[in-house]
């Protein structure tokens, strides 16, 4: 994923400007915040429909997606949770009994030999987290590309991106492959990134 230097260059500006403003939220503010998203994200029409669902364990100030990942089970949902591998590859993994760990980076991560894996295009739903957005869906992540490789294999599901609004930039730092998301939810709005799915 070879981009210019330029385009590297403001996305690791955006990459720590995005991470510095959702670590920066006080705790009742952030709690506050993350209900509100996990609330917009369970009213969507593609959250009821969905019976398979990705995730994320949340890591340095990530959205917390915790009580989405409550309702989505307690509605009988399949969740499953990313686990990077090599060669910067991702598997849906739905988490055993007692089968999680500290993976890659330090995020919290099924433990693979007691999971149940889920083909990507088995997915109806994916939530991904993001250091900087913007209001067209673009999206900044870490660096490795985990997700940018994983995505176009999603051929069923309907991608959403979750962060909060001071995460929101004016024109994210997007190359050709990167892709643009569904939708993008944050504690206060809805940014779509298309009108050819209903979310």
């Amino acid at each position: 994923m070879n981009e210019p230097g330029c385009l590297l260059s403001e996305k690791a500006a955006q990459r720590r400007q995005g991470i510095a403003a959702r670590r920066s939220l006080p705790a009742e503010q952030r709690a506050a915040a993350n209900a509100a998203l996990c609330a917009r994200i369970t009213a969507l029409s593609c959250f009821a429909r969905a019976e398979t669902i990705l995730l994320y364990a949340s890591f340095g100030g990530e959205v917390d997606l915790s009580a989405l990942a409550e309702t989505a089970r307690r509605q009988g949902k399949t969740v499953a949770y990313p686990v990077c591998g090599e060669n910067f590859t991702l598997t849906a993994a739905v988490p055993g009994a007692d089968g999680w760990e500290v993976g890659a980076y330090g995020i919290h991560t099924p433990i693979l030999s007691r999971a149940r894996i889920l083909p990507p295009e088995q997915l109806d739903l994916v939530v991904v987290p993001c250091t900087a957005f913007d209001a067209a869906c673009r999206r900044v992540g870490m660096g490795k590309g985990y997700y940018d490789r994983f995505l176009p294999r999603c051929t069923r599901a309907v991608v959403i991106g979750a962060a909060f609004e001071g995460q929101r930039v004016e024109h994210a730092a997007a190359g050709p492959l990167d892709r643009v998301l569904d939708a993008f939810i944050t504690e206060e709005n809805i940014y779509r990134g298309t009108d050819k799915i209903e979310l």
